[in-house]
């Protein structure tokens, strides 16, 4: 039998909604100044305090990265992060951090805004890899527009010292052999949606999208007053930038992975 005037909805509460609850409360906190952390209105909060619904994984790692250790990986494990896995994709961290002894390792999140600066840590930047494909020029990506809205498929993670803005970082694989030998099939691309200007991204590798032909990687190049999309495997034709067109540069590409083909 429950405690007189303790809700039925308490005593079946969710371990997340208690552990979110638990974060606002450490921080001191009102719903409203904690969902605006979350950019939710506080409505959103109540929900996931009262188990009503669950944060989605992007979230969760925000909530990771403003908990602090050792509440982080509770909130990274929700969202595909965990330890483990962070060593595994670094295995010469792992050999590196076993050798020194000295497990100084802080990690940071993409998505997750400005953070605070530590001295003598190892930063690392935890990046969601996003279900999202830029395809070659003429063929057809996927049509998700804003980066940050795509969902995650899981976390890779890479040396903060690569992701000059880790909160507008992220990764999408690549689809087509236009970009090679540069960049075949399969790669994975690191790319920042807040680096967009056409002005400075003269010559550098980047995510534009199309409305009907979706996201495409590729060299954006100015000839004079011409902008123009072009491939490094010279059997894909260049796409010129005009009003006709309307391709919109959403990312610059900061580097890829991929095994050797």
């Amino acid at each position: 039998m429950s405690k007189p005037g303790r809700k039925s909805s308490e005593l079946f509460q969710s371990d997340w909604a208690k552990r979110i609850n638990q974060l606002r409360k450490n921080t001191g906190l009102p719903q409203t100044v904690f969902a605006s952390a979350f950019h939710s209105s506080a409505m959103t909060v109540s929900r996931w305090e009262r188990g009503i619904s669950e944060p989605p994984s992007h979230t969760y790692l925000e909530m990771g990265s403003l908990a602090g250790d050792p509440l982080c990986w509770y909130f990274w494990e929700r969202a595909g992060l965990s330890k483990a896995d962070l060593l595994r994709v670094m295995p010469r961290l792992q050999a590196r951090l076993r050798k020194l002894q000295t497990p100084k390792l802080e990690i940071v999140t993409a998505g997750s805004g400005a953070k605070r600066k530590r001295n003598n840590k190892l930063e690392l930047v935890a990046i969601p890899l996003l279900k999202t494909v830029a395809a070659a020029l003429g063929e057809k990506g996927d049509g998700q527009a804003l980066l940050p809205d795509a969902p995650v498929e899981s976390m890779l993670a890479a040396p903060k010292s690569w992701c000059p803005n880790p909160a507008t970082t992220s990764c999408v694989r690549v689809r087509g052999g236009s970009m090679s030998p540069l960049i075949h099939d399969g790669y994975i691309l690191a790319v920042d949606s807040s680096q967009t200007e056409v002005g400075g991204l003269n010559g550098k590798l980047v995510i534009a999208w199309h409305k009907d032909k979706g996201l495409a990687v590729s060299r954006l190049q100015r000839y004079d007053h011409t902008l123009v999309l072009r491939s490094e495997n010279p059997s894909y034709e260049a796409v010129i930038l005009t009003a006709k067109e309307r391709w919109k540069i959403v990312a610059k590409v900061l580097w890829w992975i991929g095994s050797e083909p």
